[in-house]
């Protein structure tokens, strides 16, 4: 093997597949599957490699989602909008501005692909919305046999339940049907607290507010939290100037803090001084905008991610015992702790499947090393029945997504009946689940 070919977005994982295709519709990539099967070989979809696990990476055959990026059909009325599975978030964004739609939830970048970010789980925050999986209305996939298939909760429902956050290990999606909202915007209001007063009035804070969450700085008392609430369009937009909006997205939360974490690098005894100073750099604002441009923010400092999505009421405790082992064991953590919150939702493998969840997000710097830090934090958040996010860094396995999820034992069975072969697996999936 030679240099890899590929790797994703913050370095963690890499690959060599045997060949990529491109393929500019469902038609061409049912081609490539059949022939992949014909030359013994797996096939891995990729889109814009923000997963920080090894989900996407291909071995065998590499299907670059790119050249399937199209509107299919917006229903204005209805507010189902259709794309092409490769389409990036923020492209659909702008297509949704235009027709006066939105998407109801967000998580807080906009660089994946849609079909990337339904099928790893990703999530916005809000203790009355879900993932991004739960506003899925249809799929169009190509199967393990070459077949093009639909499903819709109508039309193969068991596929759709399974498919719409289906880890790539069911078939490819070529088409996803959303259901959208009018648009709408977002009044943010973002302010530091002190992390006692957040975890006591922690139940006014999610229940008073749209979309609430907050981040920690380890080392600290310190948090910056952020309230957004939905108004009607006809509200007046109070975006943030450009230079306002230079300070703190560009500068403050990128060029200044990649120039922290740098130091904190070189110079690991001055990690809790920087969080202290980062943690008072930040600070409090208040903007109104279309709600895509608030819910999502650019992201250039480079990171390693592990997130759990915990029972709602185990986060307080939780987060004590976070604080407690840092001090105890002595890592040095320079990012903060990001918190947001979730409704349950029915889908199989939804982190919220069946419960109110709180996810707690930890990060570390890409020049320090992120191992011992996160084992300390999964052992935390296993003990408290955590389910890590099927896109970012976790050690579980099958036997433990037997107990987590009730519905795991269904997805097998249908993987099994429409995979026999396992012709889109890797090494990730075989490691969670099973072979």
């Amino acid at each position: 093997m030679g240099t890899s070919l590929w790797q994703n977005w913050s370095g963690t994982e890499h690959a060599d597949p045997a060949r990529i295709v491109r393929p500019a519709d469902a038609e061409e990539l049912a081609a490539a599957v059949t022939a992949a099967a014909s030359d013994g070989l797996r096939v891995k979809a990729v889109g814009a490699g923000h997963s920080f696990s090894g989900i996407a990476v291909a071995d065998g055959v590499q299907v670059d989602m790119g050249g399937l990026d199209q509107v299919v059909a917006v229903e204005q009325r209805s507010g189902l909008v259709t794309v092409e599975a490769g389409m990036p978030l923020w492209r659909l964004n702008e297509i949704l501005d235009a027709h006066g739609l939105a998407l109801e939830n967000m998580g807080d970048i906009d660089r994946q692909t849609i079909s990337g970010a339904i099928s790893t789980g990703t999530h916005g925050t809000g203790d009355r919305y879900r993932g991004f999986a739960w506003q899925v209305k249809g799929l169009k996939l190509v199967l393990a046999d070459g077949s093009i298939v639909r499903c819709t909760e109508f039309e193969q429902p068991e596929l759709f339940a399974a498919a719409r956050l289906g880890l790539g290990a069911l078939g490819v999606i070529t088409e996803v049907t959303l259901q959208c909202v009018p648009a709408f915007r977002l009044k943010a209001v973002e302010r530091p607290e002190r992390l006692d007063t957040v975890l006591g009035s922690l139940d006014e804070l999610v229940s008073e507010n749209d979309h609430f969450e907050f981040y920690w700085f380890p080392h600290t008392e310190r948090t910056l939290t952020k309230r957004n609430n939905r108004y009607a369009m006809s509200e007046p937009s109070r975006a943030p100037s450009r230079l306002s909006y230079w300070w703190s997205e560009g500068f403050t939360e990128n060029t200044l803090f990649e120039a922290s974490n740098r130091v904190g690098a070189r110079f690991p005894g001055m990690v809790p001084g920087l969080n202290r100073i980062a943690g008072r750099v930040w600070s409090a604002r208040e903007y109104t905008d279309v709600s895509h441009k608030v819910f999502a923010s650019p992201r250039s400092v480079v990171f390693r991610e592990m997130e759990y999505a915990l029972p709602r009421e185990a986060l307080p405790g939780v987060l004590q015992e976070l604080k407690a082992m840092v001090e105890r064991e002595r890592h040095l953590v320079s990012f903060p702790v990001e918190v947001r919150f979730a409704a349950a939702d029915d889908i199989w493998l939804s982190t919220a499947h069946g419960r109110r969840t709180a996810y707690v997000a930890v990060h570390q710097y890409h020049r320090h090393d992120h191992e011992p830090y996160f084992k300390d934090c999964a052992a935390i958040f296993d003990a408290a029945n955590g389910r890590p996010h099927w896109g970012k860094m976790h050690s579980l396995d099958a036997e433990r997504f037997g107990e987590l999820y009730e519905r795991f034992d269904d997805f097998l069975a249908l993987r099994k009946e429409i995979d026999p072969d396992r012709r889109f697996t890797n090494p990730y999936l075989e490691r969670v689940l099973g072979d």
